[in-house]
């Protein structure tokens, strides 16, 4: 009898400037079967650098690194093209960073007090291709910029206009933070159609994942803090 394949193992990448918590990172990581530490890094420009020699899956990105920070450390593996994503980590005060990163490309960020489970998972989703987006937290992040933001509605020269209705309004629910299937019953339609939609969102605004999209809507006005 054959036996049934196994999944892919995820290697992850932890870069952060404070040994003790990647310690912490690792041991948690390493207990878990599908998941394996290939390396460590203690500064952005050595996270860059790693990256590129190994590739791995994920890398779990601290935002305030000596040398590179972590949204440019972000921005320097987006741009190269490499088959790895980044989950950034963060703290509150680091706001600013975050969005930075996320605009950089990031697929998505977590506090660094994340309960262990959480972190997991997360980095199963980012290594799927998936984003992590946490609504609480991006929508404090998006409240601390709302005065930079353009009024509500879509400008005739927005990119949103290459959107139909249905696009901007699954976009927008995607905006406030809710799930695919949280989507389908607002809409009234399968979850297997917002996932198409959603798709469709993606590749016409020629985005990486949702946690860009998210953004995008905001930056183009289509939805507000606290809306």
């Amino acid at each position: 009898m054959t036996q049934p394949a196994q999944p892919p193992r995820i290697q992850v990448l932890l870069a952060d400037d404070q040994p003790l918590l990647r310690t912490g990172f690792r041991m948690v990581l390493g207990a878990e079967p599908d998941l394996d530490v290939v390396g460590e890094a203690g500064d952005g420009v050595e996270a860059v650098e790693l990256t590129r020699r190994l590739l791995p899956s994920v890398v779990l990105m601290d935002v305030r690194m000596p040398r590179l920070d972590g949204v440019a450390a972000t921005r320097a593996i987006v741009a190269a093209g490499l088959p790895t994503r980044v989950l950034v980590l963060t703290t509150f005060d680091l706001d600013e960073y975050v969005v930075g990163a996320l605009r950089a490309g990031a697929s998505g960020f977590l506090s660094k007090d994340v309960p262990a489970e959480d972190l997991i998972a997360a980095i199963r989703t980012v290594a799927a291709g998936e984003a992590v987006v946490t609504p609480r937290i991006l929508r404090r992040l998006l409240d601390q910029f709302a005065d930079r933001l353009p009024e509500p509605g879509v400008d005739p020269r927005s990119p949103l206009t290459v959107l139909t209705d249905r696009e901007q309004e699954v976009l927008t629910l995607m905006a406030r933070g809710r799930s695919n299937g949280e989507i389908a019953r607002e809409l009234f339609v399968s979850e297997t159609t917002v996932k198409t939609h959603v798709g469709h969102v993606l590749t016409k605004l020629g985005l990486r994942d949702r946690v860009q999209a998210v953004i995008l809507a905001y930056e183009t006005g289509l939805i507000r803090p606290r809306a």
